[in-house]
């Protein structure tokens, strides 16, 4: 798989694990456990979805960034790797969501 900045993000999160909580943002979060972790990735999601809203795109943009990093932060949080829900994506690539959505019942 090519290197993006969302892969080289995953990266540094995993490596922030067993950081100094002190020392780091990422490792503070994932000492708190996976329900703050989720938590926060919740309230990103709303900011984000407020920008939506509010249509101001260089808001969106910053809280979308946000919501990205915090997910990665929850996924870490629950040991579900990037790589894993790239692999799901692609397992549903070129499949109608209408028909992927009935597949789930």
């Amino acid at each position: 798989m090519t290197e993006t900045a969302l892969t080289r993000l995953a990266e540094t999160v995993a490596a922030r694990r067993g950081a100094d909580p002190s020392e780091s943002w990422t490792a503070q979060l994932l000492a708190k456990g996976p329900e703050k972790c989720a938590e926060k990735f919740g309230e990103e999601a709303v900011e984000a979805i407020i920008e939506a809203v509010k249509g101001d795109r260089a808001r969106l943009t910053s809280e979308a960034a946000d919501v990205l990093y915090h997910l990665i932060v929850m996924l870490t949080a629950r040991d579900v790797s990037l790589e894993e829900v790239l692999a799901e994506l692609e397992r549903r690539e070129g499949r109608s969501g209408i028909d992927e959505k009935a597949g789930r019942r």
